[in-house]
């Protein structure tokens, strides 16, 4: 039987895992809400399917794996409030289930470490939306789940360089904030480790080595590009939406252990630098 991935909310991250399965034959099954998106996807060689709107029922019958990227909303997770029934009959057939979610399950702990055995105390409504999910997904019994929760993403396309480039790039100080960040290469290579070697029940947290602040990260972009320093600004006087104002509720260090000691996984990417710099050279060398 030929490996199908059925993926929900085939986004940024499922793009990086479809790039690595798909080489070696499996089947990636993806939902996106757009047509536009969809059209993209089967460039790729993604079968996209436009969803809510499309009946799923064959793929649910194909799919040997499952992941789920949608986030959840005031409603609760989009795809069980959907297909919850279909996902308890499903579950019995899937060799592997991945649910991603948050390092902001775990809130602030005011630049402290945290780790897979660390309380949920999410102080954002999103966070709390996290936790609600991930008992949602763990209530279905015999689904083969692991979670991983995801720290700040980066990669191609989701870097700083654009706005330093483009003089928008701040850099907001707040005393003793730290964020975990992770590049989406290495989501996908730890989900492909995880699906290689799986373990229902595992929880994951994905991030590199460095937590660090959010101006050093700024700083160093510029840095590379040969550019001023961004300016600084204090988050008490900077003037910023709501929802970036959110991120900055929370400061805290994800500890990544389980990934290399479970897993195996050699990060490609340990910290910031070393990601930048690699994002600097791709797009230098695409030029």
């Amino acid at each position: 039987m030929v490996k199908t991935l059925l993926s929900f909310g085939h986004g940024y991250s499922a793009q990086a895992l479809a790039q690595l399965l798909l080489p070696q034959g499996w089947r990636v099954i993806g939902t996106t809400r757009t047509a536009e998106k969809a059209e993209a996807l089967w460039i790729d060689g993604v079968e996209a399917l436009v969803w809510p709107g499309t009946d799923l029922s064959e793929a649910f019958a194909q799919a040997t794996h499952l992941l789920v990227s949608a986030g959840p909303n005031a409603d609760g997770d989009p795809v069980l409030n959907v297909c919850e029934a279909e996902i308890r009959a499903l579950a019995p057939q899937l060799e592997w289930a991945g649910y991603l979610s948050t390092t902001g399950v775990y809130g602030d702990h005011q630049g402290g470490w945290v780790d897979e055995s660390t309380a949920l105390s999410p102080s954002t409504k999103r966070g709390q939306m996290r936790v609600e999910a991930e008992a949602a997904w763990q209530a279905i019994v015999g689904l083969p789940l692991h979670i991983f929760r995801l720290a700040g993403i980066y990669g191609p396309g989701r870097g700083p360089f654009s706005k330093v480039r483009a003089g928008t790039a701040r850099r907001i100080i707040k005393d003793n904030q730290v964020f975990s960040r992770t590049h989406v290469e290495d989501i996908a290579q730890i989900l492909a480790a995880s699906i290689a070697q799986p373990n229902p029940g595992s929880i994951y947290n994905v991030c590199d080595d460095d937590p660090a602040p959010p101006e050093d990260v700024i700083g160093y972009a510029a840095e590379l590009l040969g550019l001023p320093l961004p300016p600084a600004e204090r988050f008490d006087e900077a003037e910023m939406t709501p929802m970036a104002r959110s991120f900055y509720a929370e400061s805290k260090r994800v500890r990544n252990d389980r990934i290399k000691d479970e897993l195996g996984v050699k990060l490609l990417y340990p910290d910031y630098r070393a990601g930048l710099q690699a994002l600097l050279r791709a797009e230098l060398a695409y030029k």
